[in-house]
Parts: C-alpha cells; structure tokens; sequence
C-alpha cells in the first residue's frame, strides 16, 4: 500500500491527507516515495525540470530511478510539493510479468511530457531527461540511446515535424520516437514509415497509442526487456 500524511497548504492552512501515488519499476515491483509527514509543504512557485523528479530505490531489485516528484493540488489554488523523507520504496510484489502501464490523466502540456517520460521508462529507458537541442515546437526529451519529441499541440504533427525530429536523432546517433497529442498529417505518417521514426498519439488519459509499425516493434521489443 502507498504511504498516505497529512498535509497542511501553507496559504490557506486547509488540511489535507495525501496518499503517495506508486510507479511499476522495470522489474515490475511498485515503487513509491517515502514521505516525511513531520516536514512542511512547500509550495510551488516556478517549475523547474530537476526540481520535479526525485530519485527512488525500488525495494525489489534496488534499482534507482526517477519518479514525478509527489504534488498535492490545494482547492485554495495553491500547488504543494510534499516532502519526501529518502529513497525508500512501497512493499515490493513479486518481479514477473511487467504490469499494465499506468497513465497520468494529462491537462496540461507538462502532465503530457510527465506521461511521455513514465512510459519510455516503463518500457525500459534509462536516464530520461529535457533533450540538449531544444526543439522548435514542443518538448525534447533523451535517454540513452533515444531522442523524444513531446507535442502536446492541438495541431497535427507535419512532416517537417517528423524529419526535423530524425535529422536531430541522426546527429545524436540515436533512435527516435514522436508523440503527438493532435495526432499526425497524412504525409507525416508516410515520411515517418520511410524514415523508421515511431509514432504514437497521446489521449487525454495519458496513454500512448501506437500509430504506425515501427512503434508497434518499438513497444514490443522494449516490453520483452
């Protein structure tokens, strides 16, 4: 079971009881923060990317990753970081088949860009981070081995969209992948299946769906890991 505390707003002094939300490590163990319910919330004032991820051992098999660093939504208006006591983990299941991928309900562009990041680590991708060359639309994200672009747009992805992302991805000497929250042009998909570039859409549950066969392989072949 997750880890639940209570949490005061530092604006309003409204109380509250947060439950930490757990994550599926590679292993398949769920893994959740420790909270530190004798320490303050803060909140809020900027977004920063370090400053939303926090780094957590799985209990099962050890590894460290990094997870959306715990937040609680005040009906005051006020976002509160809930303090996190270490690196400790949720009560670990038994390491077998991966679960189902768990989405995060996306509202805004950042919620988009937090469900692209859970599901290449829940395939199996390591180190993800705000890609070096930013894009000229939407969000870069990397990980070893891998060039993401996040749109979370209302426009649908064009095949200057698709190339530019292939062309940074040929620099790097990595793979790539696209994932679009308006879906894709016609001539998009088709630059896309030429180049090998995976193309998923995002719904507004988070989910990526694939949308050409290179990121069905994509998704099977990182599923087998």
């Amino acid at each position: 079971m997750s880890e639940s505390v209570p949490v005061r707003c530092p604006a309003c002094r409204r109380e509250h009881v947060y439950t930490a939300p757990w994550y599926p490590c590679a292993c398949g163990a769920p893994v959740a923060p420790c909270l530190d319910g004798a320490a303050e919330p803060t909140r809020v004032a900027h977004r920063a990317w370090d400053e939303d991820w926090v780094t957590v051992s799985c209990g099962a098999c050890g590894r460290r990753d990094q997870w959306p660093r715990p937040e609680l939504g005040c009906p005051c208006g006020a976002v509160l970081r809930v303090p996190v006591a270490g690196t400790g983990a949720a009560p670990p299941a038994a390491p077998e088949p991966r679960p189902a991928f768990h989405p995060v309900t996306i509202r805004t562009a950042r919620d988009a860009v937090t469900a692209v990041a859970l599901y290449l680590r829940w395939l199996g991708y390591r180190d993800i981070r705000r890609a070096d060359q930013r894009p000229p639309s939407g969000v870069g994200l990397a990980a070893r081995g891998l060039v993401a672009h996040v749109d979370p747009t209302v426009r649908p992805a064009s095949r200057r969209d698709v190339e530019c992302l292939w062309l940074t991805a040929m620099t790097e000497d990595s793979e790539c992948v696209y994932f679009s929250l308006a879906g894709y042009a016609e001539d998009a998909r088709g630059c896309a299946d030429a180049l090998g570039v995976p193309l998923f859409v995002l719904d507004l549950t988070g989910a990526p769906q694939a949308v050409n066969g290179v990121a069905d392989a994509l998704s099977l072949r990182r599923e087998g890991l």
